[in-house]
């Protein structure tokens, strides 16, 4: 058994839960909201989703890219993104941009957004729904039935399209 080491003094909660929401990669502090609402207008949705902008130091600001190709094509940009985020800011406090390599968190679907239409299983061939059901009839959970059915029939529509391009 491993032997625990005495810390001198206890740590902080405030401090724990910073350091937890990080690691999750989860907005802490209305400044982290206002820095990645800021980011996201600076650089525009097709660019954010493919980095994350962690903390401002010394004027510098740290934002994290997903690939070698985006931190390349960004260091190009560098001088029009501080621009538009100081312009967006409406201060001059970002003097300087650091781009490093990392994981960026999948974004999250906001409520607003629509869900991805799925085809409707109406539309299927009979020989497909025939199909569809001896396949799933053994799953007993109905909502993963259901995410079942959508997949399949989205599966074939797909592959239908396909086929018509195909022909053309």
């Amino acid at each position: 058994m491993r032997k625990r080491t005495s810390q001198s003094k206890p740590e902080m909660l405030g401090d724990i839960l910073r350091k937890v929401l990080k690691k999750r990669n989860i907005p802490h502090t209305e400044t982290d909201r206002r820095l990645l609402d800021l980011w996201t207008r600076a650089v525009g949705p097709q660019i954010a989703i493919r980095t994350l902008p962690e903390t401002v130091k010394r004027s510098t600001l740290y934002v994290r890219v997903s690939a070698p190709v985006w931190l390349h094509q960004l260091q190009f940009l560098k001088e029009e993104i501080l621009r538009k985020f100081n312009e967006l800011s409406g201060k001059e406090e970002i003097r300087s941009l650091f781009f490093s390599i990392g994981e960026i968190p999948a974004p999250t679907q906001r409520a607003a957004d629509p869900p991805p239409a799925f085809p409707a299983i109406a539309s299927l061939w009979k020989r497909d729904r025939e199909m569809m059901h001896e396949s799933l009839e053994f799953v007993r959970d109905s909502e993963l039935r259901g995410i079942l059915e959508r997949v399949m029939s989205r599966e074939i529509s797909r592959r239908r399209e396909r086929e018509k391009r195909k022909e053309f």
